[in-house]
């Protein structure tokens, strides 16, 4: 595996620039302090010049061997991701096609249908030939398959994916018959007599079959990740000592973290918070979250983010001073064991030019730079925390699976999206300074005390009885509306909602009351403040045993219950009805947060992020002005920039500090310890 401390680097595409710039680049890198880069994501066309030819890969062995003679190891990429402008031209079957039948021409990027063997086949053979030529080079440290799949082509609708889809169907129903129940097409006549009559779910005059769309964003899902395993069958078998990776992209909707995960060595994410957004830092966290959740004990990288701005948003918003830094090392706090960029060297052509980079335009007499360099020096004073655990007693639940379906159209408010209502509840929790691990609901969730379930539309049985069981066994916890409605062919639970957890929570709801947008309604009840509101959604709900924590006080459902919550075996289930307002959320999951016995590793004033990394206790703060946390009164030792502290620890504007525990030497009396 890679090897200890905190890694440093970025995508570096030599192939843009002129031979003489390499030696500069090499001498900058040791100058920031960087020990790893990503090379050739792009250069298909660089490297091969048609079908089946040997790679054109002089300049490439001169730029590893410069690499290489400079101590700085490399994530060679399979440079997979972006056809060459001949395959295009001499296999035009390979470009992918809209749901609306549109064909899209080569000129960007990621122009292939997943599907295509003819793509399959070119890109196979590129990465046998490159594992051939480079496999044993002694720069190489990781492989690259790849590169941020399915961003802009997550499913192609052509002829040759409509015949892999079938194939597809056939594999997981087995027969026709199996097929029409699932996707209950005794509905609009949808009755299909064989696999050959089945389409993809392409533009038609209105809603198409939910659960014939819920399975196509599953087969395109698998099909991309088969294009990846086709590719890491080829490093498996000719360069079975170096890990793989790929560069996932956080709470992305069409790759399915769980499933990619598990194919990698070292899970990567590409991370873009957005510097106009005062709240980025809470998503940029979660995200944290969520990657060193797909890792396990595998460690994860931060593979791409901004130096500066980035490129595509309508107006790219620079980083304010020390944003990099701040951003960078709360990536650390939360497991992170490389910070890598896009990219090293800003270009000077192309569409991504105005992208930032670890050197811009303006050279390095530029506060950016400064920056670069002064990460890499934190860097390298934190290396004791690489490898090291984040430990967490909270978990928020996520499927993949279960958000296609949530997000479908003909629902009953197209408002409830998943990411969205999972921020909701997030942020107070990171707010409250707890560290959140995301799980997968099929998951083992014994080690977790507080277990958040927002909106998982779909269970089945074995998920639905996974979480009971949870409950019963002393677990606490939080489901919103909109849970447990469908099984996973997207088909209703019926009796009342959410059927696989009616005797769990101790209601039944009798309907679903979606609110219009921008409406509230006021709350009542033992945690509401005078300012409570419920917003979005409410229901007509059946109390079976749970009591109701907060209450309706306005609207249609004037006293129906809001936020309940019910014992059952040895914990208790909470059910929120509606999304309250941000400070009602608070007191709702401090409530379950108190019931379940967890409190943060630190009281945590505004703006102020505090994480425990093994021994190390991370405090970032966020806000423009000072901010003081309590640090106990056992003296720790400041890892960035020396210095002791205890007691209360004074945190400057953007400031951050890293505390390891003072080892205190023996005494004349103490005891030798065994050898």
């Amino acid at each position: 595996m890679p090897r200890s401390g905190i890694r440093y680097g970025g995508d570096y595409n030599p192939e843009q620039w002129p031979e003489e710039v390499w030696a500069d680049d090499v001498a900058l890198m040791a100058e920031a302090g960087v020990d790893l880069v990503t090379v050739a994501v792009f250069a298909w066309s660089e490297l091969q010049g048609g079908p089946g030819r040997e790679l054109e890969g002089g300049w490439l062995d001169r730029v590893l061997d410069l690499l290489d003679q400079a101590g700085v190891r490399v994530d060679l990429a399979t440079a997979t991701a972006s056809p060459p402008p001949w395959l295009a031209a001499s296999h035009p079957e390979i470009l992918p096609v809209t749901a609306a039948g549109v064909r899209l021409s080569p000129g960007g990027r990621q122009h292939y249908c997943p599907s295509s063997p003819v793509y399959r086949e070119a890109a196979v053979d590129l990465v046998e030939r490159m594992a051939r030529r480079y496999g044993g080079h002694p720069a190489l440290e990781l492989w690259h398959i790849g590169n941020e799949f399915g961003c802009h082509v997550p499913a192609c609708y052509c002829d040759v994916s409509a015949a892999a889809f079938r194939a597809w169907l056939q594999d997981r129903y087995g027969d026709i018959d199996e097929l029409n129940r699932a996707w209950g097409t005794a509905f609009w006549s949808q009755r299909y007599r064989s696999f050959d009559e089945v389409l993809p779910p392409r533009i038609a005059p209105t809603f198409p079959n939910p659960a014939q769309r819920l399975d196509y964003r599953r087969f395109s899902n698998d099909e991309l990740l088969a294009c990846y395993q086709a590719e890491k069958a080829v490093l498996r078998e000719l360069t079975p000592e170096v890990p793989v990776t790929t560069n996932l992209m956080g709470l992305f909707r069409p790759v399915d973290g769980w499933r990619w995960a598990a194919e990698m060595d070292v899970v990567s994410v590409d991370r873009y918070p957005d510097p106009a957004d005062p709240n980025a830092h809470i998503g940029a966290a979660l995200v944290a979250d969520l990657t060193r959740s797909l890792a396990g004990p595998r460690p994860w990288y931060l593979m791409e983010q901004a130096p500066g701005a980035v490129n595509w948003r309508p107006i790219n918003a620079a980083k304010s001073r020390g944003q990099y830094r701040r951003w960078s090392l709360q990536a650390v706090a939360r497991g992170a064991d490389a910070i890598l960029q896009f990219q090293w060297r800003a270009s000077a052509a192309g569409a991504e030019k105005f992208h930032s980079a670890m050197v811009p335009h303006a050279g390095t007499d530029t506060h950016l730079w400064r920056e670069v360099v002064a990460l890499g020096a934190d860097l390298v004073r934190l290396a004791p925390v690489a490898g090291r655990p984040v430990p967490a007693e909270v978990a928020v639940l996520l499927d993949w699976e279960s958000w296609w379906g949530l997000e479908l159209d003909s629902h009953p408010s197209a408002e409830v999206r998943q990411v969205a209502l999972l921020l909701e509840l997030y942020t107070p929790l990171f707010e409250a300074g707890f560290v959140v691990d995301v799980a997968h609901p099929a998951a083992d969730l014994s080690a977790y005390a507080l277990v958040v379930i927002p909106a998982l539309y779909s269970v089945g049985d074995g998920t639905a009885a996974n979480i009971d069981g949870y409950v019963r066994r002393g677990g606490v916890a939080v489901v919103t509306y909109f849970s447990a409605v469908v099984d996973t062919a997207d088909r209703i639970q019926l009796g009342g909602y959410p059927a696989p957890w009616r005797e769990m929570l101790g209601l039944a709801v009798e309907e679903f009351a979606p609110m219009p947008a921008g409406t509230t309604d006021r709350l009542t009840g033992v945690l509401a403040a005078a300012t409570s509101s419920a917003r979005r959604w409410e229901e007509r709900i059946q109390l079976r045993g749970a009591e109701a924590l907060l209450s309706l006080a306005s609207g249609p459902l004037e006293g129906g219950a809001a936020v309940t919550v019910h014992d059952h075996g040895l914990g208790a289930a909470y059910y929120m009805a509606t999304s309250p307002d941000p400070a009602t959320t608070a007191e709702v999951l401090a409530h379950a947060a108190s019931r379940a016995g967890v409190s943060p590793a630190a009281r945590v004033p505004s703006g102020v992020e505090v994480v425990q990394r093994g021994d190390h206790l991370f405090l970032i703060n966020h806000a423009e002005d000072m901010r003081q946390v309590d640090i106990g009164e056992a003296e720790r030792e400041d890892l960035l920039a020396g210095g002791r502290h205890s007691g209360v620890a004074n945190l400057g504007p953007g400031e951050v500090l890293v505390l390891g525990a003072v080892e205190v030497p023996p005494g004349p009396d103490a005891p030798t310890p065994p050898r």
